[in-house]
């Protein structure tokens, strides 16, 4: 009983750090919506209709959210798939219009000939999520299943085994 409550407080101590580095890394994400003003600030490619440019598990980083009207020819953006909003596609900006007084964004992706209706415009500000800034090579891996539960596990895994490990030494130390 006594080492029972003698061990209390570094169970303690050990469950704080462990939710403290939780908190951690979601502020980091957290960081990443506010700094590139976006709820979706990271996305992993998924086709290669942006190849050579973008590959398959590339992750990207994306930023203005809320910089549909600063878009421009050439820019990579993310957007809502227009035609029934189902899917999210990165493609880039090949022409911009207007209809009605609003602009409207047609994009193609870099390895398809022509732009796709329904898939490639009428992209509107509804549709916008934001701009590609950087892009990190295959990186995007480690983002989806049953990758990204391994990896969850590789880091987890060793909190409860150092808890353990941790706890026993000071009792052998008493």
């Amino acid at each position: 009983m006594l080492d029972e409550k003698s061990r209390l407080p570094t169970i303690i101590k050990d469950i704080i750090v462990f939710v403290l580095g939780i908190l951690i890394i979601i502020s980091i994400y957290h960081y990443f919506e506010i700094e590139s003003d976006n709820p979706l600030p990271l996305f992993v490619i998924s086709s290669d209709t942006m190849l050579p440019t973008l590959k398959i598990n590339d992750l990207v980083i994306i930023g203005d959210g809320h910089g549909f009207n600063s878009t421009k020819v050439g820019d990579i953006i993310v957007f809502n798939k227009p035609a029934g909003e189902d899917r999210i596609i990165v493609h880039r900006v090949a022409e911009i219009t207007s209809e009605n007084g609003k602009k409207i964004i047609i994009t193609k992706g870099d390895s398809s000939p022509v732009s796709i209706p329904g898939v490639d415009f009428p992209i509107n500000s509804n549709n916008f999520i934001g701009k590609v800034k950087l892009v990190i090579p295959q990186m995007g891996i480690f983002l989806i299943p049953p990758i990204n539960y391994v990896l969850i596990g590789l880091i987890l895994s060793p909190i409860p085994i150092v808890i353990f490990f941790h706890g026993r030494k000071k009792t052998v130390q008493q």
